[in-house]
């Protein structure tokens, strides 16, 4: 693993599959253990760009409570990012194309940029049809400049490709890559389709750490095909779920590729979400701390109703973090009296009917075996 110190080109950071950190847990009773070279560069990256002010606010530490109930849910308060953030883009379509007439990820400061990474494993470039990438593909990694956590960035592939906010396999491959080079079981990355509170219609995933366990590390998930790592959510906002460990991330990254192309052609709205994770089937395991394992990786999906036009002047937005049960407040009062029932009716406006959830679920395990 490098990270390239010419100034003459940007900062790239090389990696190979023997670099994903396969032994995780939540808690070991042993204290931290040192950071991965990953999150040691994005941390490194990230702080240095908030001290010399290029962010639009100083982050500083956020205010956290737990809401009392079953789900756990982590609320924070920031008023900052409701009231500094960039305008949101008017999103009309799921498949609104791209527009450089509006902002995208190719004007921004190239000092916003913390470096581009390339998986340089021998033998990942393969012959068509192969399913394996044909050529390196770029993954630039830049601060958001309106963070809502710790080290929040951006994963944009290849902006000058100037991709719509539709997910590719490699986005998704990669993003599960970036999980599986932390070290931390806090690094979290999601992304939020058109219609589901995407700001910024230019290809990208959110990347942020939150040190706060969320349920959806180890709530169980119902087998759906799971030699394709499909399983059904259960106890959880209603959605699917994948899980790969280190060595299935390829087959993995293709499933859930065909996965949102159907939500996609369907015109459904979505939300994923990146974590560490115990497998949906062993996650009491380990007798002495159970659901301490987190050595692969969980992808959520949750289908969900469109909404478009500009963003509610609500206490949060239903979109990636928020499904999983990080609720970022924009304000005290919602912060300090919401209850776990009150987001639940929130959430429950956005989530799909049961019948159109069954309805998918059937659809999708059809495609998924025979893929």
């Amino acid at each position: 693993m490098s990270t390239s110190k010419d100034p003459t080109v940007p900062l790239r950071f090389v990696y190979t599959n023997q670099d994903f950190v396969t032994d995780v847990c939540r808690s070991s009773g042993n204290g931290p253990s040192p950071p991965a070279k990953f999150d040691a560069d994005v941390q490194a990256g990230w702080t240095d760009r908030m001290a010399r002010g290029l962010f639009r606010y100083n982050l500083g530490d956020l205010q956290t409570r737990i809401l009392p109930g079953s789900r756990g849910y982590v609320a924070q308060l920031n008023i900052q990012r409701g009231a500094e953030k960039r305008k949101p883009q008017e999103i009309l379509s799921i498949k609104q194309e791209f527009n450089a007439a509006q902002f995208n990820f190719n004007e921004i400061n190239p000092e916003e940029i913390i470096f581009e990474m390339l998986n340089d494993t021998e033998g990942d470039t393969a012959s068509p049809g192969s399913g394996r990438r044909q050529q390196p593909s770029r993954m630039v990694v830049l601060v958001n400049v309106s963070p809502l956590e710790f080290g929040h960035c951006l994963f944009v592939p290849d902006p000058s490709r100037c991709l719509p906010q539709v997910l590719t396999q490699f986005t998704i491959h990669a993003g599960i890559e970036s999980v599986l080079l932390s070290s931390d079981t806090g690094f979290r990355v999601g992304f939020n389709s058109l219609g589901a509170f995407a700001s910024v219609n230019h290809l990208h995933l959110h990347g942020y750490y939150m040190d706060h366990e969320l349920k959806i590390e180890s709530v169980r998930g119902k087998p759906l095909v799971p030699e394709k790592g499909f399983y059904r959510l259960l106890d959880f906002p209603v959605g699917f779920l994948f899980y790969t460990e280190s060595e299935e991330v390829e087959e993995v990254a293709r499933a859930i590729c065909e996965v949102t192309d159907f939500l996609v052609d369907g015109n459904i709205a979505h939300n994923l979400f990146l974590t560490r994770g115990c497998s949906p089937f062993e996650h009491t395991q380990d007798k002495k701390n159970p659901g301490c394992s987190r050595k692969g990786v969980r992808i959520c999906v949750w289908p969900r109703k469109s909404c478009f036009g500009a963003k509610e002047d609500s206490a949060f937005n239903v979109a990636l973090c928020e499904l999983a049960g990080h609720l970022p407040f924009k304000n005290k009062k919602d912060y300090e009296l919401s209850t776990e029932k009150d987001v639940m009716d929130v959430i429950q406006k956005y989530v799909l009917p049961d019948g159109e959830i069954h309805s998918l679920e059937q659809q999708l395990t059809r495609l998924l075996m025979d893929f």
